[in-house]
């Protein structure tokens, strides 16, 4: 049987990092999930993915009708689409390698530098980590989860990487992030005053762009990382280099739509600034990004209106200070009886991750639509920036 195998790991980011790398050294690739999603969401995963096993604290089982990944494949991510189903994104062993050595060069390491890594490994930003600290010849020092105390307390690493809501958190609980040679900030745009607390606070700061499917981070603060390239097409980002994925899992359909003639067309829109700088605008599609985590509004439409008290409902993200975009809801609900925000999380709880619920609640008469049945998204965002929103 050619190719390799697929393996699926549900551990928490400890025991995830010693199970990729053992996996790397036996010439098989790695399929995270984070250790807290809903089994819901893990299914319909693995009927996605199709992994050859299962491993997580309990032990090891094995799935029927696995299919391999090519030889030279080395993760298959798990992100979302518009429509909420799973995609995996297969990133070769050399796109994760042209990555990190872009990111030293830009960086400027020096040798002997480590990683705190306190991001989910579930997640590219995370386990991006890995492969810079194994190029690099360095232990990361990894968290289970984030705590602000932890790392304070940390005095073993000098680079960071973040996304705004832990960047927020830390600055709020005081810890000193100054003496870091580099705090990389991505995953979502950074608020105008938390990039001036960071700044008076003597934190450098490197925004970076990029995505799952390019390996993370390939733009720093605006300029392109060696190798690879930007162009706006209608004012969307396309973007072409070798660390660009694959294709998606199992998905030659999927695949075709976003790699066109070597360019990746991603659902982001751009201008370009002064010096030829890359500004990022904002989602062109349905995907709210909040707390660096991307969430399908229609996926949380879905589960929402299966609630009994939920007649319809609508879904936006809305401007928010501490998670960039805050998920939240439009809903008309079905008689008398109105859900409060605590019964709308308890309910989707058992269905959807926790970053999914929303956070704000808005009950309303109708959903906008258009004639055809669509959720008009920007009239459902602008009603839920205009009014008074419960949460």
């Amino acid at each position: 049987m050619s190719g390799s195998r697929l393996v699926a790991l549900r551990y928490p980011n400890r025991q995830l990092a010693a199970r990729v790398t053992e996996l790397w050294d036996a010439g098989d690739a790695a399929l995270p999930i984070g250790p807290f999603l809903p089994e819901p969401e893990v299914r319909a995963m693995l009927d996605e993915m199709r992994p050859d096993r299962i491993e997580d604290e309990s032990g090891v089982t094995r799935l029927d009708g696995g299919v391999r990944v090519p030889p030279e494949t080395a993760l298959v991510m798990p992100t979302s689409g518009t429509s909420g189903r799973p995609k995996g994104v297969e990133l070769t062993h050399a796109a994760l390698e042209w990555s990190a050595r872009a990111y030293a060069r830009r960086l400027e390491t020096s040798p002997g530098e480590r990683w705190l890594s306190c991001l989910p490994l579930s997640h590219i930003g995370g386990l991006s980590i890995l492969v810079r600290s194994r190029l690099a010849g360095t232990t990361p020092v990894i968290h289970d989860r984030f705590d602000p105390q932890a790392i304070a307390a940390e005095t073993r690493t000098t680079l960071i990487s973040l996304v705004p809501t832990t960047l927020i958190r830390l600055i709020d609980a005081g810890v000193d992030l100054s003496r870091y040679s580099a705090v990389l900030i991505g995953g979502a745009g950074l608020p105008a005053e938390a990039a001036r607390r960071a700044q008076d606070a003597g934190i450098r700061l490197v925004h970076t762009y990029g995505l799952t499917e390019t390996c993370g981070g390939c733009n720093f603060d605006g300029v392109a990382l060696e190798g690879a390239e930007f162009r706006l097409v209608e004012k969307q980002i396309q973007i072409r280099g070798p660390m660009l994925m694959n294709g998606y899992r199992l998905r030659p359909d999927l695949t075709s739509d976003v790699l066109q003639d070597g360019w990746l067309h991603t659902a982001d829109r751009g201008r370009i600034g002064p010096g030829g700088v890359l500004e990022v605008l904002g989602r062109a599609d349905d995907v709210i990004v909040t707390g660096g985590e991307k969430v399908s509004a229609p996926e949380v439409e879905n589960v929402l209106q299966t609630h009994p008290e939920v007649a319809d409902a609508a879904v936006a993200g809305v401007d928010d200070y501490r998670w960039g975009q805050a998920v939240a809801a439009l809903i008309v609900p079905e008689g008398p009886s109105v859900p409060t925000l605590r019964e709308i999380k308890r309910f989707l709880a058992p269905h959807l991750a926790d970053f999914k619920a929303p956070k704000r609640i808005l009950i309303v008469d109708r959903i906008p639509r258009t004639a055809s049945g669509k959720v008009r998204r920007q009239a459902v965002r602008d009603v839920l920036e205009a009014s008074e929103i419960t949460g």
